[in-house]
């Protein structure tokens, strides 16, 4: 009698199975990297993106206060130019601003009822919430103090600001000088340096993004003899200036000490 052979079916083992297991995790785990790493390539190109852009945003918004910049000799009470680079930097002066400067409708037409397109513009640098410093900017009408909600709550052009430095070019040095001593004149061009940190969220792959841009004023004092039309006195005579009573405690519209 023939006995005919059965056949076998062959199982994985356990070890196989393992092995197989291991390779299918290695796969996800490669997969997993490189989808971290295209995700976090794509946060920083985008941080990096909006940081150029927030720089360029900061520098057109001084360029733009600063194609309007105004100074009259006979009231420097008002139209006073610092600049401070010590401590909590700052840039300050007077400027006939556009219709497209920053919170332009909050002083032209509604609120207050009468058209200021010229007030003090005041560049600073301030701690903001999280311990970072931000560039921030206030206005107000040359010739009204600074109201309470500009005080308090100020427009923020940037935010995590390593450095921001105004320079000034003085003619008779040749030069350019971080300290601008004459504050009842106008220098002929300014030269700002900004640097933005990096995003903290990002790690240190994130850059910091620093600009220096050079402007040219295009505007001068205007003297008292101009200013007057040649009239004999203040406020005498046809083109005479009118004299106006200084601003009530003196914020916005005094010189800072």
């Amino acid at each position: 009698m023939n006995c005919q052979p059965t056949s076998r079916r062959r199982a994985f083992t356990l070890i196989e199975i393992m092995v197989a297991m291991m390779i299918f995790g290695m796969v996800i785990a490669a997969i997993y990297a490189t989808w971290a790493l295209v995700m976090r390539a794509t946060q920083v190109g985008q941080d990096a993106a909006a940081r150029a852009q927030r720089q360029r945003v900061v520098l057109r918004t001084i360029e733009d206060a600063l194609m309007g910049i105004q100074s009259f000799q006979a009231s420097q009470n008002y139209y006073w130019f610092a600049v401070e680079n010590q401590g909590e930097a700052f840039l300050s002066f007077a400027a006939r601003l556009p219709d497209t400067f920053p919170r332009d409708r909050k002083f032209v037409g509604s609120g207050l009822g009468k058209d200021f397109n010229s007030r003090r513009v005041t560049f600073s640098v301030a701690a903001g919430e999280g311990g970072e410093n931000n560039l921030i900017l206030r206005q107000n009408p040359i010739l009204m103090d600074m109201d309470q909600d500009e005080q308090q709550y100020p427009l923020v052009l940037a935010r995590n600001v390593k450095a921001f430095t105004v320079e000034c070019w003085d003619t008779n040095k040749s030069e350019w000088i971080s300290e601008w001593e004459n504050t009842n004149s106008i220098p002929p061009m300014l030269r700002v340096n900004l640097v933005l940190g990096r995003n903290t969220a990002a790690g240190g792959s994130a850059p910091e993004f620093a600009a220096a841009r050079i402007f040219t004023v295009p505007s001068g004092m205007m003297p008292v003899a101009v200013q007057r039309g040649g009239a004999g006195g203040p406020g005498g005579g046809p083109g005479g200036i009118i004299p106006v009573p200084p601003p009530v405690g003196g914020l916005g519209g005094n010189q800072p000490h």
